[in-house]
């Protein structure tokens, strides 16, 4: 799979996040995300997982057959996303009847993040760390070319961040595909780095006084 992304814009709420986002990615690579808090890296995220249409731009993704873009991806993102009712182990099991080409065994993928003695807990007795372990797990039980994470590192102590270093690793060497929103370090060797950089406020849109349209200032989100 490669993905191209040319000259994206959002905009969320009257307020332009960012413009003017390009890169391309080539099967095997990996691309952080940088940039300060409200910059719009998890709103580049949610662009390229489909949540989000993009004011302008093309995304464009390659060597998928006749798959969609979110078809494709795995997403890991700030919540979570598990049922707190279900085990560890069901959470995983709905995850890879619904995404379909499983991969790996709910038991299988829990062990190798260190939760395999949590297969049969339900997620809501977990602590936030093994809670993320988890939602990580996800990206084991089923195929999925493209890697989106939203600071997948958060919560991991540091024996959990060197599994994940690994899940990246090989997930590369199958050509798979990496991009993470992050604020530090991920153990992506040769990753390239997109930073977003806020957009300046825009001036309101002056009206004649006789207009019977109001004045509307950029609301921030």
């Amino acid at each position: 799979m490669r993905l191209t992304a040319q000259d994206l814009a959002v905009r969320r709420s009257g307020r332009r996040i960012f413009s003017g986002v390009s890169f391309a990615l080539e099967a095997g690579e990996a691309l952080m995300v940088t940039g300060r808090n409200g910059a719009g890296k998890s709103t580049l995220l949610a662009v390229l997982a489909g949540r989000l249409k993009p004011e302008a731009g093309t995304l464009t993704a390659h060597d998928v057959g006749e798959a969609t873009l979110p078809e494709c991806l795995h997403v890991v993102g700030h919540r979570d996303g598990l049922k707190s009712p279900l085990t560890a182990e069901e959470n995983l099991a709905f995850a890879r009847d619904l995404l379909g080409a499983p991969t790996a065994s709910p038991r299988a993928a829990l062990e190798e993040l260190g939760l395999g003695h949590a297969l049969k807990l339900p997620v809501a007795f977990l602590s936030a760390g093994q809670r993320r372990r988890v939602a990580l797990a996800r990206l084991l039980v089923c195929r999925r070319p493209l890697w989106l994470l939203d600071e997948p590192t958060a919560a991991l102590d540091v024996a959990s961040q060197g599994v994940l270093a690994g899940m990246m690793a090989r997930h590369r060497a199958t050509g798979g595909l990496v991009i993470a929103a992050t604020h530090q370090a991920l153990g992506l060797d040769g990753a390239r780095e997109l930073r977003i950089e806020p957009t300046a406020p825009e001036a309101p849109v002056s009206r004649d006084a006789s207009s019977q349209d109001a004045v509307v200032g950029d609301v921030w989100w």
